[in-house]
């Protein structure tokens, strides 16, 4: 009995290590270390997001076939070559390319970390829950997510700050470009690291439901009304994810910081995604995933609305307050928009097929959403610039509790 607790454990563990650092490298260090990254790439912001967007074309094309292989092959297999072709990445990132290979490299990486691995992660997850844990199995991944998040992150501006002189002015920008090598092969070496663990503790067993014609499937996914829904509300969702992203750097302009302390202020509130994904996946099995949803927007669109409408001479108190607000509302989101899956009836053998048909459409934003924000930013330079971007985030936490609430009044179909 013990020994099929702690097997069953190890597995849920090894998914929230992989889980996250597969993401490291195309995402964490431009969340966590966004100034130092932009000023040894020579890139603005707009330019940085025009990169990303070849992540979110090649992403988006992944995501239903991606479905598709996870009912019909192994995740061990299928999770730890994704892990190990990320981290090839990451050894490519070392030289500082340029923006076209930039592009290419997420291009890559789109491919990497969603064709054989994302559905695959949320089946393997799925399966782990079982029918009355579904929240509790979703937020201990994105919870746990973040605390690996949290920690590399911690690591990586330990990194950073031993590597930099205490006076960052003096910095030379020879310096400044080793101490961001460094982070970036600490997040390679993780990556591969985490190829391994999968593929000794993932059991390699095949899906129940291998020899059926997935088509058939497919076609079942698509009349669902509720898999429309619910891609939507991941849409919603992950604007407010994506929009972590450029926090350091709005941190730098209100609070009159450096690069180092406003790194290590996001990669402390990365913490909250332990609280944030656990507690809400914990109050979902409780009260359904669909009203921890509806109240979760309300929050964050009221947060949203007062850090659009705050000048960088307000007070350091509201400014940080609702930032937290905002970082541990949007993990919660994330934490439960998955558990959906059982709420709304879907078959256990399509949930491959409905999380790519739900991630091609919900994550739609990794194609535009960097040279969109980083575009309203730019072109307003300082607070202003932030105003609007705090704005178009609200919008769509509106969007996102309006379709949560549609979800709850036309049923499950």
């Amino acid at each position: 009995m013990k020994k099929e607790k702690l097997k069953k454990w190890s597995i849920i563990l090894s998914l929230i290590l992989a889980g996250e650092i597969i993401f490291g490298l195309p995402f964490h260090l431009a969340r966590f270390f966004r100034p130092t990254l932009l000023e040894v790439f020579q890139l603005s912001n707009a330019q940085w997001g025009d990169a990303v967007a070849f992540y979110g074309i090649t992403a988006l094309l992944a995501y239903f076939p991606s479905g598709v292989i996870a009912d019909q092959f192994s995740a061990r297999k299928l999770m730890s070559f994704s892990l190990l072709a990320t981290a090839l990445g990451g050894v490519w990132l070392t030289t500082i390319p340029g923006q076209t290979e930039l592009a290419f490299l997420f291009g890559w990486w789109g491919i990497t970390t969603i064709l054989l691995f994302w559905s695959t992660m949320l089946r393997t997850t799925r399966e782990w829950g079982g029918k009355l844990s579904q929240g509790k199995a979703f937020g201990l991944l994105d919870g746990g997510r973040g605390l690996v998040a949290a920690g590399a992150a911690t690591l990586g501006v330990f990194f950073l700050a031993s590597l930099l002189p205490k006076e960052i002015e003096t910095i030379s920008p020879e310096q400044r470009r080793q101490a961001l090598v460094a982070v970036i092969w600490l997040y390679t070496l993780i990556t591969a690291g985490a190829a391994i663990i999968i593929w000794l503790v993932i059991p390699d067993k095949k899906t129940e439901r291998q020899r059926e014609n997935p088509f058939l499937g497919i076609k079942q996914v698509l009349r669902r009304r509720a898999t429309w829904l619910q891609a939507f509300v991941v849409i919603c969702a992950y604007f407010g994810y994506k929009g972590l992203d450029f926090y350091s750097q709005y941190v730098m302009l209100v609070q009159q910081v450096n690069e180092v302390e406003a790194a290590r202020f996001v990669s402390n509130a990365s913490y909250l995604r332990v609280l944030g994904a656990i507690g809400a996946g914990f109050i979902a099995d409780r009260f359904t995933s669909g009203k921890t949803l509806l109240t979760t927007f309300l929050i964050l669109t009221i947060s949203y609305f007062i850090l659009s409408s705050v000048s960088s001479t307000a007070g350091s108190l509201l400014i940080i307050t609702n930032l937290l607000i905002s970082f541990l509302s949007v993990y919660a989101l994330r934490g439960i928009y998955f558990a959906l899956f059982e709420e709304t009836h879907v078959p256990l053998h399509l949930t491959g097929t409905t999380a790519g048909l739900v991630c091609l459409v919900g994550f739609t934003p990794d194609i535009f959403f960097y040279s969109l924000a980083g575009r309203i930013i730019d072109n307003s330079p300082g607070i202003a610039g932030f105003q609007q971007f705090y704005l178009l985030l609200a919008v769509f936490s509106v969007l996102g509790l309006l379709a949560v609430w549609v979800m709850g009044r036309k049923g499950n179909d």
